[in-house]
């Protein structure tokens, strides 16, 4: 569902609120096969795992959600699981479903909200992930709404607002069930695989980086800002992609799973990070995959450097720091129509797509 006109940006949302029906925003959902419903509070942290975990087993095996993801989303100050988050719950008071609603704290000329959720499989196609997607939507589209009327100065047409929720490729289901309420497919997303069995790919930094003054460091803590500035500058023109904030980033480079040691920078002589290529290390997707391995969390070279083959030499060396640390395989997630051609980068360098996901959208 589109709607496009000169009306401000709260009119646009107040009018798209109006056309979908969900002006009077989320009301608890009511269906026969659930006893009741309530709002999300840290108690039930491993009830919402264990529910996500279970889904994800069948949505795609090779890897799951870590507790911690979880348990983080109760930390960060813009999200208010209160009035953000929904249970299912059966007559012995089980959590069966949830549903999420996370409207992202960045504000520079958009507004962005992420719906999630699960059903226990053992309860799929009974209508409960549609009772759930229902209240998402209009607690996003109410988000929204507030978070508009919000803004310190009134933004012009010009300002976007959108709610965006992903589905695995075979889940033809929650394609549909996103489709249904006007969401439409606008992006694609590859797993990439890399065995690391013979050796990583040798790459060094082409020589006129490297004349520069230009080399690649092992990731430190006390890069941490400067890192999540070039990851914001890098990811600028990315689809998608919004400026990461200090409390979100913090977690993720603070967090058990991110692997400094594995991890890599790209330095000029001045000490400014041209490009970067984190990691991290989750020990429960390896029974899952069937192999020891680190997910790639970001890669991305500054706009300024782009262009000057310094993503391969930053790629590799990360996979030359994997492989020294004894793990088998190397993950990362694509957009394959990202502008920088990073599908075909990763290629290159001797990763295989495996699963596909989707990006779909309502724009407001």
């Amino acid at each position: 569902m589109a709607w496009v006109s000169e009306l401000s940006l709260s009119g646009r949302i107040d009018e798209f609120r109006r056309r979908a029906g969900s002006d009077c925003g989320p009301e608890l959902p009511r269906h026969p096969e659930v006893a009741s419903w309530r709002t999300a509070t840290v108690e039930d942290i491993d009830a919402i795992h264990a529910v996500m975990v279970a889904a994800e087993r069948v949505d795609h095996p090779t890897w799951t959600t870590p507790r911690e993801d979880v348990a983080d989303t109760f930390d960060l100050a813009h999200i208010d699981h209160s009035r953000d988050s929904v249970l299912a719950l059966d007559a012995a008071g089980a959590v069966i479903a949830f549903g999420s609603s996370f409207l992202h704290p960045s504000r520079e000329g958009a507004l962005n909200v992420h719906l999630s959720g699960a059903v226990l499989p053992s309860l799929w196609r009974r209508g409960i992930g549609r009772a759930v997607f229902g209240w998402q939507y209009a607690r996003g589209l109410e988000q929204l709404a507030e978070a508009a009327r919000a803004l310190p100065d009134a933004p012009d047409a010009e300002w976007t607002a959108q709610l965006r929720v992903y589905a695995e490729e075979h889940n033809l289901g929650n394609q549909r069930l996103a489709e249904s309420a006007g969401l439409a497919a606008e992006r694609w997303f590859a797993t990439m695989l890399r065995d690391l069995a013979g050796g990583a790919p040798d790459v060094a930094l082409p020589e006129a980086a490297r004349e520069s003054g230009m080399r690649i460091v092992t990731y430190s803590h006390d890069r941490d800002e400067d890192t999540r500035l070039a990851r914001n500058d890098a990811f600028r023109d990315h689809w998608g992609s919004l400026p990461s904030q200090p409390a979100p980033w913090a977690k993720f480079v603070g967090g058990e799973f991110f692997r400094a040691d594995l991890s890599r920078l790209v330095v000029g002589h001045d000490g400014a990070i041209a490009a970067f290529c984190l990691a991290s290390v989750n020990d429960d997707d390896w029974a899952s995959l069937g192999a020891s391995n680190s997910y790639i969390d970001l890669i991305g070279v500054v706009r300024a450097h782009r262009r000057q083959g310094l993503a391969p030499a930053v790629v590799a060396a990360t996979l030359q720091a994997i492989a020294d640390a004894g793990l088998e395989k190397a993950v990362l997630d694509v957009d394959t129509a990202s502008p920088t051609g990073a599908d075909a980068l990763y290629k290159g360098l001797g990763f295989v797509a495996d699963e596909r996901s989707v990006a779909l959208v309502a724009h407001i």
